[in-house]
């Protein structure tokens, strides 16, 4: 929101109070406390009818601080609040002792300075001493209007070069400077400046992020009402955030995630395909055996079947009973489709619709969101009379919990986790919270109810979602996908887009419709789309009016279908380590090239592609022709299904057929490749080779290859190069392995393998001598 009318003005009817003299810092042990009154103090007389403004810092984690900004402290706490994970390390606060001496606050690397004489300055550096943002003078804003309405702004410095990432999925540029962006969480599609995933939290470049700790609206001017400041801004009398120090992003990513929650282990079974009867098309159980039947006859392995929203009866969602004119024998339906080795999703969302039994049900037993006057709050779009579940009353949460589990123990095994933005704020919640900051959160609470309900059926490991919208924290509950986008090429890229946004949101798995949800993608699209979706994270064929088998557009769809799928198990040793990395630190299985390369300033706006996992780099081709462009950062880096080696740093372009595309593996790296493709669980060790690309003299590493199910003990691999001699050995299996170098396999035939570099490495001719490589 702005407030200003260009640098100097206001806008006409706004009042902005701003900390223009400290008064005075008191030391709380543990916190940071500064009085700011708003205007100088020359004298007593100048404290009467004099507002203050009170900041107080505190620390939630190490290498955290919380900045706190209050003009009046009576209101009352309002529900709902984020849940974070404190866990305070030791602080170490000086406070003034003579006249002009600033106030400092230290946690870990990062240190905020006040100072305590002259203009108002709060400046956050890291241990080296380097400033990494600050509040400035004209930063803080206590905000009155002329309508009664209040607002507590901050702004943070944006420094020169400086780039910003995160604040959710959003579908424009990765970058953030630029944008005016509003935390609302709406049914937008992917098209607009709305996104079903707002997230009040950004990274910068410059090693920091700043999570502001409000889940009502949040708004956020990124350089716009200021060029070189962030400004963000809440409704009310108070404003928390908290400023995240790392020393690159990846790490602040770690301390956010932290902070916020973890993304939970996901099955391995779930990174398999998973198709689905698609949104308003005829199925039956005889349409779904016919399209496995048809996956099965053209070798595409699938993991996961999905049942859309028309499992249930039209009128009736949701009532999580099955249709009887279609699914005559729902029980028997699972076991055969458990039978032939599938698992099994179905569509539901938090919404009751008048004609569903259960609308009678919840409203007797007080389950169901009301209004103001004690009615139920409905409306009619998108089921007739729908009501909301109200998962503020525990009684609500453990109902709606016992009819999924239902399902479950008829056979299902995943929960699709649809809508949660259609949000009101003109009701009352049972437990009282404050419904425009519930408007956001409520998606929260639906998929951790859900979430929750899995784990105890199907225990920890075993629990997914496939959910589309979020708030911070959200990413707890994986997976999360990219919502109804159209069916082309520049819906595509604003796919990826919202992803690798999210991504830099704390979000460690990511899923979107291949081929795109409304209408019927070109061929070419539809080809295009599945070898990103298959080197996503989670990959889902879905859409919206039309079946998405790939059949339905032309031979060579089934077998570029064929070929990535293949690759995408074949590549599953390397998935899933990156799956408990997401899992353990919160460094997501996708990552922008900003995440991997943070002083890079090609990388920094480069949004059309992304690293899978830390070594391998993935262009999609959004173009019919094969036409792409792609940064290459510095080394040699060479293309997994070519072997071709392109060295950068440089812009590259390239041609690709709909069987290929950029995926460049990064030098140094050793890529675990397994030895099935027909499945995405299995024992990873057995037969595992080990791809060792572009290793520099002198270098190692180990290389962990994980079991399916994460129980086991995974086999670690250690790989040394010593001049023109590579040594691989192995710990924790006794399994067949090879080594794969230059494009040949080399098995192992004990604990350890000696193999000679390839010529081409690091200058070495074929009798090993040095040369030139320019």
């Amino acid at each position: 929101m702005k407030f200003t009318d260009g640098y100097w003005n206001v806008l006409p009817g706004v009042e902005i109070l701003r900390p223009r003299h400290v008064e005075s810092v008191e030391d709380g042990g543990d916190s940071l406390t500064v009085y700011a009154a708003t205007a100088p103090l020359n004298r007593r007389g100048d404290t009467l009818n004099r507002p203050m403004v009170t900041i107080t810092l505190d620390s939630p984690l190490d290498g955290v601080i919380g900045v706190r900004i209050e003009h009046f402290q009576g209101g009352r706490d309002r529900r709902p609040a984020f849940e974070l994970e404190a866990a305070p390390g030791a602080v170490h606060i000086h406070r003034p002792e003579r006249p002009g001496e600033s106030a400092t606050f230290t946690t870990g690397d990062l240190t905020a300075t006040i100072d305590t004489d002259g203009p108002w300055r709060l400046e956050f550096t890291d241990a080296q001493g380097r400033i990494l943002t600050g509040s400035a003078d004209r930063g803080i804003g206590i905000i009155s209007t002329d309508d009664g309405s209040h607002y507590v702004r901050e702004q943070l410095d944006i420094g020169v070069a400086e780039h910003l990432y995160g604040l959710g999925e959003r579908f424009g540029p990765l970058v953030k400077n630029g944008q005016s962006i509003d935390i609302w969480n709406e049914d937008g599609g992917t098209a607009s400046d709305q996104a079903y995933k707002n997230v009040p939290f950004y990274v910068s470049d410059r090693g920091y992020g700043v999570f502001v700790d409000h889940p009502e609206r949040v708004s956020f001017e990124v350089g716009t009402e200021v060029v070189s400041r962030t400004q963000f801004s809440v409704p009310g009398q108070v404003l928390q955030y908290y400023v995240i120090g790392g020393s690159d992003p990846k790490e602040v990513l770690r301390r956010y995630t932290a902070l916020t929650g973890r993304p939970a282990r996901v099955p391995t079974w779930s990174y398999g395909l998973w198709l689905s009867t698609s949104f308003t098309t005829d199925y039956d159980e005889a349409t779904v055996t016919s399209f496995i039947d048809g996956m099965a006859q053209r070798d595409l392995p699938l993991s996961v079947f999905h049942f859309d929203c028309f499992w249930m009866r039209q009128f009736h969602w949701c009532d999580f009973v099955w249709d009887p004119a279609t699914f005559g024998d729902p029980e028997g339906m699972l076991t055969r489709l458990h039978e032939r080795d599938l698992k099994v999703s179905v569509w539901i969302n938090p919404y009751i619709a008048q004609r569903s039994h259960l609308f009678a049900e919840g409203a007797e037993l007080g389950y169901l969101v009301k209004t103001a006057d004690g009615d139920i709050w409905q409306w009619d779009m998108w089921q007739a009379g729908m009501a909301l579940v109200d998962f503020t009353n525990p009684g609500a949460w453990t109902w709606y919990q016992d009819k999924l589990r239902v399902l479950l123990r008829q056979g299902v095994d995943a929960f699709k986790t649809d809508f949660g933005e259609r949000i009101p704020t003109d009701v009352v919640w049972h437990d009282g919270s404050d419904p425009q900051r519930m408007h956001n959160y409520y998606t929260h609470l639906y998929n951790a109810c859900v979430f929750e309900l899995l784990q105890k059926e199907r225990g920890t490991g075993e629990a997914v979602l496939f959910a589309r919208s979020a708030t911070a924290g959200g990413q707890q509950f994986p997976v999360h996908w990219g919502g109804d986008c159209e069916s082309t090429f520049a819906s595509m890229a604003e796919s990826l887009r919202g992803g690798l946004s999210l991504a830099m949101s704390g979000f460690g798995f990511w899923s979107h419709d291949i081929g795109g949800f409304e209408g019927m993608p070109d061929p070419a699209v539809f080809k295009r789309w599945l070898a990103f979706g298959l080197l996503s994270s989670h990959s889902r064929l879905h859409g919206s009016s039309s079946y998405r088998v790939p059949w339905a557009f032309d031979d060579e769809a089934v077998d570029v279908a064929r070929r990535f799928i293949h690759l995408k198990y074949e590549l599953m040793p390397y998935l899933a380590r990156a799956g408990q990395i997401a899992t353990a630190e919160g460094v997501p299985v996708m990552r922008p090239m900003v995440l991997e390369f943070p002083r890079d300033r090609s990388a920094a706006a480069a949004d059309t592609q992304y690293l899978l996992g830390d070594s391998v780099l993935v262009a999609p081709v959004f173009d019919a022709d094969g036409d792409v462009e792609f940064y290459v950062p510095e080394g040699t880096w060479t293309n997994l299904l070519t072997d071709e080696k392109l060295t950068g740093p440089r812009w590259v372009r390239q041609r690709h057929g709909f069987d290929t595309l950029p995926l460049l593996v990064r030098p140094g790296a050793v890529l675990p490749l397994g030895a099935r493709t027909d499945r995405p669980d299995y024992d990873y060790a057995d037969g595992v080779r080990l791809a060792v690309f572009e290793f520099a003299d002198g270098a190692g590493t180990t290389v962990s290859v994980p079991t399916a199910d994460a129980s086991g003990t995974a086999a670690t691999f250690t790989v040394t190069r010593t001049g023109n001699r590579l040594e691989v050995s192995a710990a924790g299996t006794d399994r067949p392995w090879a080594v794969r170098l230059a494009g040949a396999d080399h098995p192992a035939s004990g604990d350890t393998l000696t193999l000679d570099v390839p010529p081409s490495w690091a200058g070495l001719d074929t009798d090993g001598a040095d040369r030139d490589q320019h």
